[in-house]
């Protein structure tokens, strides 16, 4: 148990979707310039999650369903020009580019995702 359960959706919580954030990493990732509306967009959806510990869990389930849309292979480029250990990492420090607080980070990395340390799920 612990905070994490209310993130759970077999309690009814509802995963946000994410999707300005999908498209920023999948810019970030190809080494793109993200618009400033992108850039607002995710950060304003990752910040509409009111439970902070839930900010790290929908970002990895985003991650984990652009694998799946992807239909990404371990150790294989996502994109052209775009690594899926590189992806793992632009999604799991989009805390610390729109600078909102998690409370499960990533060693002494205030803003990255707790998750980004972890083998591939």
């Amino acid at each position: 148990s612990g905070p994490w359960s209310w993130c759970d959706p077999a309690t009814g919580y509802k995963v946000s979707a994410l999707t300005g954030c999908r498209a920023m990493v999948k810019l970030q990732c190809v080494g793109s310039q993200v618009p400033e509306a992108v850039l607002r967009d995710c950060c304003q959806q990752l910040a509409d999650i009111n439970n902070e510990w839930c900010r790290c869990g929908d970002l990895s389930s985003m991650l984990r369903s652009m694998y799946q849309e992807l239909g990404v292979r371990e150790g294989k480029e996502v994109l052209p020009g775009c690594r899926k250990e590189v992806m793992k990492l632009t999604a799991a420090s989009v805390p610390e580019v729109c600078k909102v607080p998690i409370p499960n980070p990533s060693g002494d990395r205030a803003g990255v995702c707790y998750w980004a340390a972890y083998p591939d799920v």
